[in-house]
């Protein structure tokens, strides 16, 4: 599928979810002002569903997992209703500059430069894994087992940066550096692993430890680059009001369950909240 015709289907995908996102408690009045929202009364978030068990579609069509049940109870305790959109990350924060969603639900990882583009909450730990074909196991158990290979990564995030980061440090080393090949989701990604074209993927640790519970995939490194993951927003206030329902879920316990569920690493001590002057 062509960026275009992902564009497109997003675009789709916000107006029937505009129409379908289920309305909570009758006569709960929304607890964020219209002024400070791009759909009155909904919390409209960006999500790429390409990372199981953290978000994707299941067999049904339906939107699941950790970071999806985790934005519907924040609409939910907001007296909003949820929509969520479905797009490509690297299309993730011109979308939120420009006004096409509330807030990024998609794992973004925290950087102190996105921090001066928009408002982010650190919510989550996550680290960097590297899977390999089930076939390959045993083959590559460390970073310099890399060098030379091909690794497919996601386009424009976190994980590309490392990895690029990674063909550095083995090229410092004496080492060959990586060959490295963008896709435009995860997705994509390990099916170029499965079809041969790569020599290993990079993404997180919680999405290779997915695929190897289903026997896909074998995760040979993990725990690489370990960073705190973040929602994002444009709007100070929204942000503000996110976090205030991110401490009220830690402190009734909802927080706690939803990560061991998921077995997620949770973030530790308070939420915090960086952004432009923050």
């Amino acid at each position: 599928m062509t960026r275009k015709m992902t564009h497109l289907l997003a675009g789709a995908a916000f107006a029937v979810l505009g129409v379908c996102s289920s309305a909570y408690a009758q006569g709960c009045a929304p607890q964020v002002p219209a002024a400070d929202l791009i759909k009155p009364g909904h919390l409209v978030m960006s999500t790429n569903p390409t990372l199981p068990p953290l978000q994707y579609v299941d067999s049904h069509g339906k939107l699941r997992g950790m970071r999806i049940e985790l934005g519907t109870d924040i609409a939910k305790r907001l007296c909003l209703k949820q929509d969520y959109i479905q797009i490509d990350f690297d299309a993730m924060i011109p979308g939120l500059a420009g006004g096409r969603w509330d807030m990024i639900n998609t794992g973004i990882f925290y950087t102190p430069a996105r921090a001066k583009l928009m408002y982010m909450i650190l919510y989550e730990n996550q680290a960097i894994s590297i899977s390999v074909r089930n076939a390959d196991k045993g083959k590559i158990t460390k970073p310099s087992d890399l060098a030379g290979k091909t690794v497919g990564v996601e386009i424009g995030g976190f994980e590309e940066a490392k990895t690029r980061e990674l063909s550095k440090e083995l090229q410092a080393k004496g080492l060959k550096g990586l060959n490295i090949r963008t896709f435009n989701t995860f997705a994509t990604a390990y099916q170029a692993l499965r079809a041969g074209q790569v020599d290993a993927v990079t993404s997180i640790d919680g999405v290779a430890e997915q695929y190897q519970k289903r026997g896909d995939f074998t995760r040979s490194i993990s725990g690489l680059f370990p960073t705190p993951v973040a929602l994002a927003f444009k709007n100070k206030d929204l942000a503000e009001h996110v976090l205030k329902v991110l401490d009220q879920m830690r402190k009734d316990g909802t927080y706690g369950k939803l990560f061991a569920a998921y077995g997620t690493p949770p973030y530790p001590g308070p939420f915090v909240l960086k952004g432009p002057g923050l």
